[in-house]
């Protein structure tokens, strides 16, 4: 069956969707190639191969939310680490709809979806909103900012959670076999967000950065993007067959949003510079300045105490040598007896 706009039918032939058992009369729509699956311990685990790109996505977005919570005074660290905490929240739960740990026919996975397509809304609303917080709009990081990007993301995710909700379940106009709506949520929303997400940045480093470098991640990033979908979109079914069902579209799209993901992080970090004035760290840095025109600090401590004694006290007679005591002031060794230093006769034989 052709593409058709508004409907899951083309697109469920092709790759597994956690919403596509759900679609549908009867039983659903399943795809034509299925990727193979393991048992472990009893249980069937469904996409084996794509969960452990979900486990590695969890595992890089923990390595990328330490590095940006580190930079405490980047620009929009609080902002962008929200998209990090969401896209890690529905790689989570994807985990549990792909593998079919929680059973398709089950009244959890149904809600279970409902919440996942609502993340994926709310994860896209939210990585277009911080593309607007290099314009300070509003300054990042003060209760104005946060407060708006967090109470719109959950807007967003009740959108997603109630037109999902009310297509698999049948009410407010929507159906399994009406679609459009969930159409739009979950296929057409992302990709208006990711391209008014490019288009802002592209501004931004063009108009306001002198380096020209971030624009790589940005090209980068938007190839794994385009490269994901039309892998899991366009060829997932071919992918399948080709590789005799041990893979399918899903595992290159998995890993396609992944190092998107990555090159959103890639990008922020190189247009964010931190503060080493003010910023506070778990390591104490030591600095050390060298300038040729200063001496050694041994040599500065000890030019500054000969100049304050001499400025102040004058010059010490332990300093002197012999010849300049015989020659120095005459409270110094050369005026009456027993005035000179050290006293004559008291220390034994002179130098």
């Amino acid at each position: 069956m052709g593409f058709k706009f508004g409907s899951y039918e083309s697109i469920c032939e092709g790759i597994a969707m956690t919403c596509c058992p759900l679609l549908g009369d009867g039983l659903g729509l399943e795809p034509l190639c299925y990727s193979r699956n393991v048992e472990i311990n009893s249980t069937i685990i469904f996409q084996p191969a794509t969960c452990f790109i979900h486990i590695g996505a969890l595992i890089m977005t923990a390595i990328m939310v330490y590095h940006i919570r580190s930079k405490y005074t980047a620009v929009g660290r609080k902002e962008i680490v929200l998209f990090f905490y969401l896209y890690a929240l529905s790689e989570v739960l994807v985990i549990f709809l792909d593998s079919a740990i929680v059973p398709t026919y089950s009244v959890a996975y149904l809600w279970l979806t409902a919440v996942y397509i609502g993340l994926k809304t709310a994860t896209f609303w939210c990585l277009l909103l911080n593309g607007f917080v290099g314009f300070q709009f509003a300054e990042d990081g003060t209760p104005k900012s946060l407060w708006s990007l967090r109470i719109t993301c959950v807007i967003m995710w009740g959108i997603g959670f109630f037109v999902s909700a009310a297509t698999f379940k049948g009410f407010a106009g929507m159906s399994p076999s009406m679609q459009t709506g969930l159409y739009i949520v979950e296929l057409v929303f992302p990709l208006v967000c990711v391209a008014i997400y490019i288009v802002s940045q592209v501004i931004l480093v063009l108009r306001t950065l002198d380096d020209r470098w971030p624009l790589g991640d940005i090209v980068f990033g938007t190839g794994f993007f385009a490269a994901g979908l039309v892998l899991m979109y366009g060829f997932g079914k071919q992918i399948c067959k080709a590789v005799k069902h041990y893979i399918d579209g899903t595992f290159f799209g998995s890993l396609c949003m992944l190092l998107a993901v990555m090159m959103v992080y890639k990008y922020w970090d190189s247009i964010t510079k931190e503060d080493l004035e003010f910023s506070v760290g778990s390591k104490q840095s030591v600095w050390e300045v060298k300038d040729p025109l200063l001496g050694s600090e041994p040599d500065m401590m000890m030019g500054s105490a000969q100049t304050h004694e001499s400025s102040y006290r004058g010059i010490s007679p332990s300093r002197l040598t012999p010849q300049q005591q015989q020659h120095s002031a005459p409270g110094l060794g050369g005026g009456k007896q027993g005035m000179g230093y050290p006293p004559n006769g008291q220390y034994g034989t002179p130098y």
